[in-house]
């Protein structure tokens, strides 16, 4: 693996790039971004090694697809068409039904890995890649038997080396559950954020009563929107389906609140406080 190629040079593909060389010192981390100044910026910040184009991509051993799922739609059958048989492609994107199908007959198919690693911050662009973004982290691989038993070998190498945990799942399957346990949080993020901003004016106020509680709820609506808008579109119907379940819970507690029944309130939260033990045990 001494030729990667990384297709978006922001947190998600910078962050894969620095671990890659970390443990592959020897291997030459190729950029392609249509941002010409994050590909400047990768480079000065040694994300990257050099600058490429996807016409480079014959010499690749790994290419890493990691931009907004609607513009993997489009690059995806692009980066299979200029790759040699030995290189193995995985994207990123939190959406799988979508991308799987747009490939689903490309004669490269097999060269490609369906992957989404559950990991990421609020932030976004190169200066936002960490180390050990992934590390602990769970991976998750949809249509596996549609990849080349050594290419996936090489990708699952490649997922152990960054210390991440492997699940498989259908893309159906991926993209409803991973409705309800990112996509409508970001939502619910950004709508908290956004009943903050329209009711409370002063900006002043906000940041001095905002509390940790606060920040950390609202912490995903610092996001991208150019990143998460293509995500609900493509899950649109998954994500509707959560968000009516969410909006059916708030105007169950809001009915509890109006009929004072607050050992009903009671009851309600302490219930959902065994999300603290499903998640302790996962660590």
């Amino acid at each position: 693996m001494n030729t990667v190629f990384v297709i978006g040079v922001g947190l998600i593909g910078g962050s894969f790039a620095l671990d890659i060389k970390k443990h592959n010192p020897e291997a030459t981390i190729y950029g392609i971004d249509k941002n010409d100044a994050y590909l400047d910026e990768a480079l000065s910040l040694g994300v990257i090694d050099k600058k490429a184009k996807i016409e480079d991509l014959e010499k690749a051993d790994v290419v890493i697809v990691t931009v907004p799922v609607d513009a993997t739609l489009d690059v995806l059958p692009k980066v299979l068409d200029e790759i040699s048989d030995k290189a193995i492609v995985f994207d990123a994107g939190s959406t799988k039904v979508d991308i799987c199908l747009k490939v689903k007959h490309h004669p490269k198919r097999r060269n490609f890995l369906a992957a989404h690693p559950i990991a990421g911050t609020e932030h976004s662009g190169p200066n936002a890649a960490i180390h050990g973004l992934y590390k602990n982290k769970t991976n998750i691989i949809c249509e596996v038997e549609e990849t080349a038993f050594k290419l996936q070998e090489k990708a699952l190498k490649l997922f152990s080396d960054l210390g991440m945990r492997i699940r498989y799942m259908n893309p159906k399957a991926h993209d409803k559950h991973i409705a309800y346990v990112s996509h409508l949080s970001h939502i619910s993020s950004f709508m908290l954020g956004k009943t903050v901003i329209d009711k409370e004016k002063n900006e002043r106020d906000i940041f001095d009563m905002a509390g940790s509680g606060f920040e950390s709820t609202v912490r995903l609506a610092k996001s991208s929107p150019a990143m998460w808008t293509p995500i609900f579109k493509q899950n649109k119907t998954n994500v509707i389906e959560t968000l009516n379940e969410y909006i059916n819970n708030l105007k169950h507690f809001k009915q509890l609140m109006e009929n004072e029944d607050f050992e009903a309130v009671y009851n309600e939260m302490q219930k959902t406080n065994h999300i603290k033990d499903i998640l302790n045990g996962i660590q």
